[in-house]
């Protein structure tokens, strides 16, 4: 059998990326006050600090009820944009990717997937100051590295190395989306809080997502 994903690994994402977000809650505070509404630490650990409480009574029943889970109490537990955006992204993994177990060829067609929905929701581009700037590369170089034969352990710190060089690229944009394209030219120089948060996102995915020899 080949190398796969069940829900142990896949609620494993879940747990480390809400790990990840507790741990880096100020800092994610401290970007948004700069650009934003000084909420997206305490949205976001709050949402995902629900998602754990949630897993806590039950684990669920497949890969598919796990994402729907944790993309429906992040839309009705997180304020401001993110609860919708990244609500939008795991419910859009959760249809993609299925009842799993999954495969390598499943996370990178989920993950696209949550990022195109991303897309539709925000109406952000590549380039607007946004988490879609640390998501795009993310799932560009999974594929690229899967496409070359890469196991996907090796594909997922690629997309993991290609969202934090996204997230950092953002200091140097001017913001065309959210409450920061209120400053204009002034946004520039900031780290976006949102590319922080998911570059969390995909760097959990390198650490939980090792797959099982079956």
């Amino acid at each position: 059998m080949a190398s796969e994903l069940g829900v142990p690994e896949l609620e494993g994402w879940v747990r480390a990326f809400a790990a990840a977000v507790a741990e880096h809650r100020d800092e994610l505070t401290a970007l948004d006050s700069a650009i934003g509404d000084a909420d997206h630490g305490a949205n976001m650990d709050r949402g995902m600090s629900a998602v754990v409480a949630a897993l806590d009574g039950g684990p669920p029943a497949d890969a598919a009820a796990l994402f729907k889970l944790v993309g429906a109490t992040l839309v009705s537990k997180v304020g401001g944009a993110s609860g919708p955006l990244y609500g939008t992204f795991f419910l859009r993994v959760a249809g993609a990717g299925g009842a799993g177990p999954w495969d390598a060829g499943t996370v990178a067609k989920a993950l696209r997937a949550g990022v195109e929905g991303v897309v539709a929701r925000g109406k952000a581009e590549p380039g607007d100051k946004t988490m879609l700037d640390a998501l795009l590369p993310a799932c560009d170089a999974l594929e690229a590295a899967l496409a070359a034969g890469q196991p996907l352990a090796d594909a997922v710190g690629a997309a993991a190395t290609a969202a934090v060089e996204g997230r950092d690229a953002t200091k140097q944009l001017q913001a065309r989306k959210g409450r920061a394209s209120y400053l204009g030219e002034r946004s520039i120089g900031h780290v976006d809080p949102g590319a922080t948060s998911a570059a969390l996102l995909v760097e959990a995915a390198a650490t939980a997502l090792v797959p099982a020899q079956g």
